[in-house]
C-alpha cells in the first residue's frame, strides 16, 4: 500500500498540487481501480467506508481541483448531476437511464464532422457525446 500511495502522491505533485493527506486519501480511492466515471456523493460514501474523514464539501472542492489540474475531466449528463471521469483522454460516453451509469463509448467508433467555426479568438476544446440508453420495452 505504501508504494500506491507514494505513486498517488507523485501524481498530485506532478499535476501542480500539494500532496495532502485529504487528497491523497481521495486520489487513492478515485484512481486505485482504474478507469472509472463516479459523482462527488459516490466518491463520499466510499471515502467514509474507507474510513476515510472528509465532508461532501471537501470532496467536491479536490475534485474540481483535480479537474482543473487535469487528472480528471468533468461530464455533466443528468441536470444537476455531474460525474467526473479518471479517463482525461478523448472520448464519448453512454448513460443508462434508471440507472445512473456511465460507460465509455469505444474510441473511434464515433466521429463528429462538421462542426461549426468558433467565435472570434475562441477554440474548441472538445466534443462530448452522450448516448442515452433504456432497456428495450
Amino acid at each position: 500500500m505504501r508504494e500506491a500511495s507514494s505513486v498517488v502522491m507523485e501524481k498530485v505533485r506532478e499535476a501542480g498540487l500539494r500532496p495532502t493527506r485529504q487528497r491523497i486519501a481521495l486520489a487513492s480511492l478515485l484512481f486505485a481501480k482504474g478507469d472509472r466515471h463516479v459523482s462527488a456523493e459516490e466518491l463520499h460514501e466510499e471515502a467514509l467506508n474507507a474510513d476515510v474523514p472528509v465532508s461532501l464539501a471537501t470532496v467536491y472542492n479536490t475534485l474540481h481541483q483535480f479537474t482543473d489540474a487535469g487528472m480528471l475531466r468533468i461530464l455533466a449528463v443528468e441536470g444537476a448531476k455531474t460525474y467526473f471521469d479518471t479517463n482525461t483522454s478523448d472520448h464519448h460516453h453512454f448513460f443508462v437511464e434508471g440507472e445512473n451509469t456511465v460507460l465509455d463509448i469505444d474510441t473511434g467508433s464515433v466521429t463528429v464532422h462538421n462542426l461549426p467555426e468558433p467565435p472570434e479568438g475562441m477554440e474548441i476544446v472538445n466534443v462530448d457525446i452522450v448516448v442515452r440508453l433504456r432497456p428495450k420495452r
